[in-house]
């Protein structure tokens, strides 16, 4: 599980420099600064959580299990959260209306809310003695 997991962190962290650099860069003169700064709000949640699936993936102090969920919460919440806000920030360049989705943007941030929540339900209840 821990590759799974740093594949899935280094994925989300080379898109978010990625796709960062293009909202900058590439979005500026095709959508409002507006839409520029909810896109880039996209991209720090999914840089955020990059660097959590990160350290999850690389240390001992999490369980199996707890690493497991977190991995799948993140992935979710990923996609609904940050997904769904690139979708609506560059709703003007598509014929789909990702208006019509936006009830997932707080589902997908619901879920990465449950990934930190599990983080430190496992912390709690962690051994003195780690």
């Amino acid at each position: 599980m821990n590759k799974q997991i740093l594949i899935l962190a280094s994925f989300l962290g080379v898109t978010a420099i990625v796709l960062g650099a293009f909202g900058a860069h590439g979005l500026k003169e095709l959508i409002p600064a507006e839409s520029i700064q909810t896109f880039e709000t996209g991209v720090r949640y999914q840089m955020y959580h990059a660097l959590l699936l990160l350290f999850v993936g690389s240390t001992t102090y999490i369980s199996a299990k707890s690493k497991k969920l977190i991995f799948y919460f993140v992935l979710i919440g990923w996609l609904l959260f940050s997904g769904s806000i690139y979708g609506l920030a560059t709703n003007l360049l598509t014929n789909f209306d990702f208006k019509t989705i936006a009830f997932v943007t707080p589902i997908g941030g619901l879920c990465l809310i449950i990934s930190w929540v599990l983080l430190f339900v496992n912390f709690i209840k962690m051994k003195a003695n780690n």
